[in-house]
């Protein structure tokens, strides 16, 4: 319970505004370069909310039922039965029975980068304390990762005895369930996706190009409902130099919206099948879709140089074209597949085309047999 806390004291202290401003904002920053930092701080502060409610509630349960028994001293109402609270303490924790794990399950780097901003922030007598910190939070971190893994896994389609191996990104490019995503997203020998919404589908990988980087999946689930039309189409030529483009992933379980700009016509070292975009991406972006101002599909995000910070790659959407026309001749599947060329949602707004499409992306694990 202590290494719990110590490990959530620096969240704790930056909700209650209890930082001096140069560790505030060293934590900012930290938390806008982390994803996962930023959840903790999100999810925590919503729970904190619900337990303030929920303690506003008590006290409110407790006033009526003082007041209730003396109105039944008095003999003015029959006795009734006793107020619980134990319900609403059950479904505060089925809720955010993931807060601690979320909070603890985050990589043994970022425990480091905690334990280091500590160290910052505390005279340097302290230094025996701060290596048990240190240490102390290390352990926390495997044994929430493995309970956040159990919890995960929880009414999940992936199978028993399996390990997953990668997750990433993916959008439909055909509303019967052909879904598109990076070859490399794939590291395992099977995959289960899952929308906007967190619903799970099991599904089949149709083709893997490595030399592309370009896999195509097939959702195969009785309770996958086929889209008849998709919102966006996926374009056939190339798009002009800063023009405005925006992304939808998940660097996390919750889809993530990104926006920026086209900044060279051509990939890394020149590549022609690949372009270079400016704008902030993570881990598990990969494979989602990049599209215009026009709600249109113009690549696949792939890989972020790591040298340059906002520097991303994305596959020209042309390359899905290619990969498809040749798989259908030797693929009976892929002969299946009709990719949209049009855009429904030119005109709106990018609130209104983010709702239309974020059904359309998906969150891609892929797993391996242990």
């Amino acid at each position: 319970m202590m290494e719990d806390i110590l490990l959530l004291e620096t969240i704790e202290r930056y909700l209650s505004g209890n930082m001096l401003p140069e560790e505030k904002n060293y934590f900012e920053q930290l938390r806008k370069n982390t994803p996962e930092i930023d959840q903790m701080v999100v999810e925590h502060k919503l729970f904190l909310q619900q337990m303030e409610h929920f303690s506003a509630n008590q006290n409110l349960k407790n006033a009526l039922h003082t007041a209730h028994n003396n109105l039944v001293e008095k003999g003015a109402v029959n006795e009734g039965g006793p107020v619980s609270a134990k319900g609403k303490v059950i479904q505060l924790w089925d809720r955010y029975k993931r807060v601690t794990a979320i909070a603890a399950s985050i990589a043994g780097v970022t425990a480091i980068v905690i334990s280091g901003l500590v160290s910052y922030f505390t005279p340097a007598s302290n230094n025996h304390e701060i290596q048990q910190l240190s240490r102390a939070v290390s352990q926390v971190v495997k044994n929430q990762q493995a309970i956040g893994a159990k919890l995960d896994l929880v009414d999940s389609k992936i199978p028993k005895n399996v390990e997953l191996t990668s997750s990433g990104s993916a959008f439909l490019i055909d509303g019967k369930g052909y879904l598109v995503t990076n070859a490399h997203v794939l590291k395992g020998s099977g995959a289960v996706v899952a929308d906007s919404k967190g619903r799970e589908f099991n599904a089949r990988i149709i083709n893997i190009d490595n030399a592309s980087d370009i896999a195509i999946l097939k959702i195969q689930d009785e309770e996958y409902k086929p889209v008849s039309s998709l919102p966006y189409g996926i374009k056939q030529s190339n798009i002009d130099l800063g023009e405005e483009l925006f992304t939808l992933g998940y660097p996390r379980e919750q889809i993530v919206y990104n926006m920026g700009y086209l900044s060279s016509e051509t990939g890394f070292k020149g590549d022609t099948a690949t372009c270079q975009i400016s704008l902030s991406a993570n881990p598990g972006n990969s494979g989602g879709p990049v599209f215009n101002k026009n709600g249109e599909i113009i690549g696949i995000l792939s890989t972020r140089e790591t040298s340059a910070e906002g520097v991303v790659f994305a596959i020209k959407s042309q390359e899905i074209y290619k990969l498809v026309n040749d798989l259908r001749e030797s693929d009976t599947a892929v002969q299946k597949i009709k990719m949209p060329v049009s855009s429904s949602i030119r005109k709106k707004t990018r609130v209104e085309q983010i709702k239309e499409v974020s059904d359309c992306v998906y969150l891609v694990k892929s797993y391996a047999q242990k």
